[in-house]
């Protein structure tokens, strides 16, 4: 039996830090992303149990690492170990990281009549560029998305303008707009002259 090893890696965004596994958690290209312990539940307990922490904003876990991203009112220097001990030691004691893929994100996850109804997710009809972005995207960006602690999902086309989805490290991380637009924009526009733009979705 292989022992559990598990070490943090900063990433591009200084509020997420990457915790990567010598096992795999999430196997087939899967990724997952929870914003509350609410998005979790029913899901992932081990993303359930790290919203206990205070310092906890969002979870997401892709293959064999998982990025937790802080409040801003506290130190990584402070918590890093802690978060370290508690995935390793959840791994180790062969605990269960995913029990069911969520679905689509639903409408409206608050029954407090205050928030804002959340407008449901685009959706894109399939086109023929679809095939060759995902191509593109799988053999450029991925990799180095994925060695940042994120992961990028290709939603769709439209009139010229590719949307994909951010997720983990590169999900509100200052330098992806940048990489977005000069990275991924650039490359995609000189593979296919029909790609104008390429925008994020926005949740």
């Amino acid at each position: 039996m292989v022992p559990i090893t598990l070490y943090a890696e900063m990433t591009p965004n200084p509020l997420t830090m990457k915790f990567v596994a010598n096992k795999y958690m999430l196997l087939d290209d899967r990724t997952v992303q929870f914003d509350s312990l609410q998005e979790a539940k029913g899901y992932s307990p081990l993303a359930e149990a790290l919203f206990q922490f205070p310092f906890v904003d969002a979870v997401f876990i892709s293959g064999n690492f998982i990025t937790v991203t802080r409040t801003d009112n506290v130190d990584w220097d402070f918590i890093v170990m802690e978060l370290r001990d508690f995935i390793r030691e959840w791994l180790v004691n062969g605990k269960e990281v995913l029990i069911m893929m969520p679905g689509e994100k639903k409408a409206v996850q608050n029954s407090d009549s205050s928030q804002p109804e959340k407008a449901p997710r685009k959706t894109f009809a399939p086109s023929d560029f679809d095939e060759p972005i995902i191509m593109l995207l799988n053999e450029y960006v991925k990799p180095a998305v994925e060695n940042d602690g994120g992961a990028i999902d290709y939603v769709g086309y439209e009139d010229g303008v590719v949307t994909v989805e951010m997720k983990g490290s590169c999900s509100g991380c200052p330098s992806s707009t940048a990489t977005l637009k000069g990275g991924i924009e650039q490359l995609l526009k000189s593979h296919i002259v029909e790609v104008k733009e390429v925008v994020a979705l926005t949740a």
